[in-house]
């Protein structure tokens, strides 16, 4: 065996111990995360945000650039004569050939300032590549001034899906994202721009700068552009801003260059059936807010079905409150609701019902100074709810009162409260 096949195997291996050591997520968990705000390009970040109950749980103003064919206040110009009306984003009866890997990366070097080096670039077609999914484009821009890593994906919304379900627009809650600055606006017409600046990694208001612009057309299509400061992704650990400016990135977003690539997506796939029970998020909201203390305050209120997160502030600090309902979670947690292995302080029991109930207190898995405090019920016919509270508003955000605004006591009577499976 070559050293390289050695590795492989050893690698695989650690993996799958891994990834044993903890509970499979519930099917429905990635799809509740989504449908409270979070947008496909920053889904890694919030599959992560989401998937932390589990885990938790179970122990663990525009200047646009007359070259790009744009007007001065960042409208894309006007098609030529002729063009179809799908260059806006819409779709048509006749789907125009793909554009492919090599027109995405030539389109978008073309965007990019004159007197650049341009290197390590790659792209993407519909239909190209590993995991073939929407056209993409990246590259590294370098001047004399330093690198930014520049990438740009095109993407077709669902029309029978909420817009804030899907894609990558629209700003994200504050609990998932806390150190962002970002803005989202109508644009005549019914298109919608999102711009934010951000940092790669969404437990940090530190080490690379993360940009980017999101372009939502009123047809559904959407360009979202992207750069990190100093390199591509990961690749740099300085906190210095990208080069292309803000304004830049808005008008590489909205460029009509972009429009033949746009009206040869195709249909997006239908989403998935999930199946399981469901709960909605203002039944829930209604529940949770009936447990916070009087004379409070709450704002960033994402809910959805199944999940609910907000923000209260007593007075005393700002501090982060969620609840997650599930059903049919029997079988996921087997072995999960025992405090072995737990780090923190745990406390397991089984009522006379037979329902479980654990109780953690324990810094947050994110890395952070916060604490959270966690109350997770399963009940004997697989309904499960799992509420926490941060001494933060976000888990990865800095600390911001003394304790978590709901004591393990006032967790508890939540959890049990069997209000929260009322539809």
């Amino acid at each position: 065996m070559s050293p390289d096949e050695d590795f492989e195997k050893r690698l695989a291996g650690a993996l799958r111990g891994a990834t044993g050591a903890f509970p499979p997520h519930s099917a429905d968990l990635v799809r509740r995360s989504v449908g409270r705000g979070r947008r496909m390009r920053l889904f890694a970040a919030a599959r992560t945000a989401a998937a932390a109950v589990a885990v938790v749980a179970a122990g663990g103003g525009l200047v646009a650039l007359g070259a790009l064919g744009g007007q001065d206040d960042g409208t894309p110009g006007r098609l030529p004569a002729g063009s179809p009306a799908v260059a806006a984003g819409q779709p048509s009866a006749r789907t125009p050939a793909p554009v492919g890997g090599a027109e995405m990366v030539r389109i978008l070097k073309g965007l990019l300032p004159p007197g650049g080096t341009v290197f390590d670039a790659s792209g993407r077609g519909p239909g190209e590549g590993e995991g073939a999914g929407s056209p993409m484009a990246r590259l590294t821009y370098s001047t004399a001034r330093g690198s930014t890593g520049v990438d740009v994906t095109l993407t077709r919304l669902d029309p029978s899906v909420p817009a804030d379900r899907q894609g990558q627009g629209g700003c994200l809650p504050v609990e998932v994202r806390p150190y962002d600055r970002c803005t989202t606006r109508k644009l005549p017409g019914g298109a919608e721009l999102t711009t934010t600046k951000s940092y790669t990694y969404p437990d940090s208001d530190s080490g690379q700068r993360r940009w980017y612009a999101v372009f939502t057309t009123a047809g559904g299509a959407q360009v979202a552009v992207q750069e990190f400061g100093g390199g591509g992704e990961k690749e740099a650990s300085g906190g210095a801003d990208p080069l292309l400016s803000m304004d830049r990135l808005t008008s590489i977003a909205r460029s009509p260059r972009w429009n033949a690539a746009l009206a040869a997506l195709p249909a997006p796939p239908s989403a998935p059936a999930t199946g399981g029970g469901r709960t909605s998020g203002a039944a829930l909201t209604r529940v949770l807010k009936a447990h916070l203390p009087r004379g409070g305050t709450v704002s960033d209120l994402n809910a959805g079905d199944g999940l609910v997160q907000l923000v209260y502030d007593d007075g005393h600090g700002r501090s982060m409150v969620e609840a997650d309902v599930q059903y049919d979670m029997t079988a996921v947690l087997a072995g999960h609701m025992g405090c072995a292995g737990v780090p923190g302080d745990c406390a397991a029991r089984t009522l006379a019902d037979g329902t479980r109930v654990k109780e953690v207190r324990g810094r947050s898995e994110k890395g952070g100074p916060a604490e959270v405090w966690l109350v997770d019920v399963l009940y004997p016919d697989g309904r499960r709810v799992a509420v926490r509270s941060v001494d933060s508003y976000a888990e990865s955000g800095p600390v911001t009162r003394p304790r978590p605004v709901l004591d393990l006591d006032g967790l508890r009577a939540t959890a049990l409260d069997r209000r929260f499976f009322t539809r």
